[in-house]
């Protein structure tokens, strides 16, 4: 028995090309293989992840590994990349080098895959995305008193896990830019 949602949504159902009980007896190994791609098809993905996908949709723990070994050796899954993948993307999010390696720890990448991609990452990467970020801040903040600048843009490059040491460099630094854009002095 089905439920609706007061928009008249039908809940329970499966869609048409979803897999289904049926197909899980008829072809375990084209569900999970169907299963994965799909998540692919959304964003690359860890093979950590992969597998909590196919363990929460009830695939065997054998198949799964089958499909991931197969999905592996044709290049679909690959750590490595989606972690180099991930921390270039981290600097378009605008987040820390702490933040990014705790997020590839979350969706199962190994310790040494991080080290290894985290290494490619230039020096200043931080400092680099925090100062990008700071930037476009301050421009909102240009109307308030110089103390409450400095608190909020220091509160916002924290919550986006940048080191204290960066946070205060950066907002000494584009606080005083935009104090001499506006011909004020900057009391911090």
């Amino acid at each position: 028995m089905s439920a609706t949602t007061p928009a008249g949504r039908v809940l329970n159902e499966q869609p048409e090309d979803s897999p289904t009980a049926a197909d899980h007896a008829a072809d375990p190994l084209a569900v999970a293989r169907e299963i994965a791609l799909r998540q692919l098809t959304v964003r690359a993905r860890s093979r950590a992840e992969l597998a909590r996908a196919l363990s929460r949709k009830g695939v065997p723990e054998e198949t799964a590994r089958q499909v991931l070994d197969r999905l592996t050796d044709v290049g679909l899954i690959d750590d490595a990349a989606f972690a180099r993948e991930w921390l270039a993307a981290g600097g378009r999010r605008q987040r820390s080098r702490r933040v990014l390696i705790s997020e590839l720890g979350e969706k199962g990448v190994d310790r040494e895959i991080i080290d290894e991609a985290v290494a490619e990452l230039d020096g200043d990467h931080d400092y680099a995305v925090a100062r990008g970020y700071a930037e476009r801040k301050a421009a909102s903040l240009a109307r308030l008193e110089p103390q409450v600048r400095y608190r909020r843009l220091t509160g916002a490059l924290a919550r986006r896990g940048f080191p204290s040491s960066v946070v205060a460099q950066v907002a000494r630094e584009v606080l005083a830019d935009l104090d001499l854009l506006d011909g004020g002095e900057q009391e911090v």
